[in-house]
């Protein structure tokens, strides 16, 4: 998830112009999708997604990255945290609209490779007050906004984090990796 430097994952109308990505970036996160078969949606983020990414990678003139998310996205199981959405229609998609610790615990034990979340800042608040979030991957931007929809949001209790890893990229984004903490 990208998040400006003071918290924020957009800024107070939702925009997200702020945030700076480059090919290495991009490579980055290509080795991340590598290892996900699954990828985890709030209904706003995937509805951004949906319109762009299925056909992205058939644009003569896409990008080495349109291509290859394009061709991941494509494969990749979709699951959509959503009260008002429904799964009619939708292809390789399931969409969650309840019992949100029940459905995501039954998905995290299936086979497979690891779930990924991109933005859907909602859809994290509420997975990681469930405590279902194993790992994050934050991509801080060197940007301060003062105000927006902050990275962590109705965390009531103390969560402790370790981290594993980080990756200063040339743009000025550092990527932190860590997992979640469970006593």
């Amino acid at each position: 998830m990208h998040t400006s430097l003071d918290g924020f994952v957009a800024g107070p109308n939702g925009e997200m112009n702020w945030i700076t990505v480059d090919e290495t970036i991009f490579d980055f996160v290509g080795t991340m999708t590598d290892k996900s078969d699954t990828a985890l949606y709030g209904r706003v983020t995937y509805e951004m997604m949906q319109n762009y990414w299925p056909t992205a990678g058939d644009d003569p003139n896409a990008s080495k990255h349109d291509k290859e998310h394009s061709a991941w996205y494509n494969k990749a199981s979709k699951i959509v945290l959503s009260r008002t959405m429904s799964e009619k229609g939708l292809d390789n998609t399931t969409v969650i609209s309840g019992q949100l610790t029940e459905n995501i615990t039954k998905i995290k034990k299936q086979d497979g490779k690891n779930i990924i979340i991109f933005g859907s800042p909602r859809a994290s608040h509420s997975l990681m007050i469930e405590g279902l979030v194993d790992e994050l991957w934050l991509f801080v931007n060197p940007i301060l906004l003062g105000k927006g929809m902050p990275l962590f949001k109705d965390i009531t209790e103390t969560t402790k984090l370790k981290l594993v890893e980080s990756k200063t990229f040339s743009c000025g984004v550092i990527a932190l990796h860590y997992e979640m903490k469970r006593d």
